[in-house]
C-alpha cells in the first residue's frame, strides 16, 4: 500500500512539474550552458592566436609598440576573468567579460591595420595564415554568440511567462543576461552633417571652339565713288 502511494505521488509530482514548466526551464537552462561553452571555446581560440600574431607583427614593425602593447594588455584582461558557466547568472560579471572581449576585438583590428603600412609583413606567409585563422575565428564567434542569444531569449521568455514564472520564482530561476551591442552610445549618435561647407568645386568643362564664320564680303565699289587717286571723273562729250 505504501509503495503504491509513493508511486502515485511520484507520478502526480511528475505531471505537476510538466504542467508548470519546470522541465522546460531545466532543458532551456542546459541549452544556455551549452551555447555559452561554445562562445567561450571560440573566444579562447582567438586568445590563443594573439601571441603568435603579436610576435609576427613585431618582427616587421617593432616600432608599433603602442598597438602591440594594447593587444597584449587586452588579452591579459580577458584571461584574468574566470568565464565559468555560472558567469551567465551574474549580469555585472557578464558585462565585465563582454567589455573585455570588445576591447580585445578593437585592439586586434588596430593591429591588423598596421600591416597596411608594411608590405613585407602583408606578404609574410605566417602572417597571412594567422590573419586567415583570426578571420575564421571571428566568424565562429559571431555564430556562437547568435546561438547563445537565441537560447537566452527562449529561456527568458519562459521565465517571464505565466504560469512558468511561478515555477521560476519557486526555484529561484531568474532571467539571464544577453549580449548587447558594444559601444551602443556611439552607434546611436547621429552623424554630423554640416551644410555650411561649400561643396568642392569641379573644373568647368573646356568650351569647344566656336565654328569659324566666313568674313563678310567687301562691298562693291560705287561707280560714283571717288577714285583712289582723288581725281574727279571726267564727263564724257
Amino acid at each position: 500500500m505504501i509503495r503504491k502511494l509513493a508511486a502515485f505521488l511520484a507520478v502526480a509530482a511528475m505531471l505537476a512539474l510538466n504542467g508548470c514548466g519546470y522541465n522546460d526551464l531545466q532543458r532551456q537552462d542546459e541549452g544556455i550552458k551549452a551555447a555559452w561553452s561554445e562562445v567561450l571555446n571560440q573566444y579562447q581560440r582567438r586568445a590563443d592566436l594573439v601571441p603568435n600574431l603579436v610576435n609576427t607583427v613585431k618582427g616587421y614593425a617593432a616600432q608599433e609598440q603602442t598597438v602591440l602593447t594594447e593587444v597584449t594588455n587586452a588579452r591579459a584582461n580577458v584571461g584574468a576573468i574566470k568565464a565559468t558557466p555560472e558567469l551567465v547568472n551574474d549580469p555585472v560579471a557578464f558585462q565585465k567579460f563582454t567589455k573585455a572581449q570588445a576591447e580585445l576585438t578593437g585592439a586586434l583590428s588596430r593591429l591588423l591595420l598596421v600591416a597596411e603600412n608594411y608590405p613585407q609583413l602583408k606578404s609574410d606567409a605566417l602572417f597571412r595564415d594567422l590573419q586567415s585563422q583570426l578571420e575564421g575565428t571571428e566568424n565562429r564567434i559571431t555564430v556562437a554568440r547568435n546561438r547563445y542569444i537565441k537560447s537566452v531569449q527562449e529561456f527568458n521568455s519562459t521565465v517571464r511567462s505565466f504560469p512558468t514564472n511561478l515555477t521560476a520564482m519557486l526555484f529561484k530561476m531568474d532571467v539571464k543576461p544577453n549580449f548587447t551591442v558594444e559601444n551602443e552610445a556611439a552607434i546611436s549618435t547621429p552623424p554630423k552633417v554640416d551644410f555650411n561647407k561649400a561643396p568642392p568645386t569641379t573644373p568647368a568643362p573646356s568650351a569647344s571652339p566656336a565654328p569659324s564664320t566666313p568674313a563678310p564680303a567687301a562691298p562693291k565699289a560705287d561707280a560714283k565713288a571717288p577714285t583712289p587717286t582723288g581725281e574727279q571723273p571726267k564727263k564724257g562729250y
